[in-house]
């Protein structure tokens, strides 16, 4: 009787895992429909336009596009015109098929950029702020923002928490000013066109003038400051972060309350010389090769 009623229990629990199955896979399938509904045709083409130059075939014509992927030649056209326009396809003129532009290997550089820099500089991290004891931070720059890819918090209690993911205005932060720092002031320009700047607290940087100052002065230092800019009682410090190509591609450093943040403890508590150094460890990995200052 006992056996029965234990059988009786298996049964039941497998239905019921058998239900719970079905209803996962029945409400991813629903999320697929539902997305699938969103799509846009002329965007889903153009990225079969995309898709379909390989290896092997690293130049097409329209008149092949058109058979592979069901389409007018016109409607190839139109859409290859547009690749073209915005750089993702050029056309070999002495062929006039069309290949893969520069603008897919920027986006793909980006994005090994972006997986491969958080992947080096996690240890790095952990022994900025074991060496710190300050939470240690690896941003990149996005226009006008600086999006925080990764951190290592502090273990002290009053610590500055983790900021992974978020996105705030660069010139309010020490990994957006040394980012900034090195790009052209055209380019500087171009983020910031109004003279004014929209501070996040009383102690932001409010002109524009006054930002280029102090991007004159984290170029010749190496490392840029920000004073309870982004949030009040917090200060932070950070270096730049190249690759093998001299870019800077991102910027390291640490985050912390500003009463032990003090200009006493960056210069006379080697802080400076800790995120530089941690910069150039992460810049390493990524293939900078630094090039030796000319006699």
């Amino acid at each position: 009787m006992l056996y029965e009623k234990n059988t009786d229990i298996i049964v039941c629990l497998s239905a019921a895992i058998s239900l719970i199955h079905f209803a996962r896979e029945r409400h991813s399938m629903i999320i697929k429909r539902e997305k699938a509904n969103y799509t846009i045709q002329s965007v889903s083409h153009a990225l079969d336009i995309l898709e379909s130059f390989t290896r092997d075939d690293d130049e097409l014509g329209v008149t092949v596009l058109s058979k592979r992927l069901g389409l007018h030649k016109n409607n190839v056209f139109r859409l290859l015109a547009t690749l073209e326009h915005r750089g993702y396809i050029e056309q070999n003129k002495s062929s006039e098929n069309y290949r893969l532009g520069p603008r897919v290997l920027q986006i793909g550089a980006i994005f090994f950029e972006q997986r491969e820099c958080r992947r080096q500089a996690r240890p790095i991290l952990e022994g900025l702020m074991a060496a710190s004891g300050e939470t240690a931070v690896v941003a990149v720059l996005r226009g006008n923002k600086v999006i925080y890819m990764d951190s290592v918090e502090s273990n002290k209690t009053v610590r500055a928490v983790s900021r992974i993911g978020a996105m705030l205005s660069a010139h309010c932060t020490a990994v957006g000013k040394a980012q900034l720092a090195v790009l052209p002031a055209t380019e500087l320009v171009r983020l910031y066109p109004e003279m004014n700047l929209t501070p996040l607290t009383g102690k932001s940087i409010k002109t524009r003038d006054v930002l280029l100052n102090e991007l004159k002065k984290t170029t010749e230092s190496g490392y840029a400051v920000e004073n309870e800019e982004a949030e009040l009682d917090v200060r932070s410090i950070a270096a730049p972060v190249r690759d093998f190509s001299h870019n800077v591609i991102g910027a390291v450093g640490i985050v912390a309350p500003s009463h032990r943040l003090t200009d006493e403890r960056l210069e006379k508590g080697g802080l400076i010389a800790m995120v530089k150094d941690a910069g150039a460890a992460i810049s390493a990995k990524m293939g900078f090769i630094e090039t030796p200052a000319k006699k």
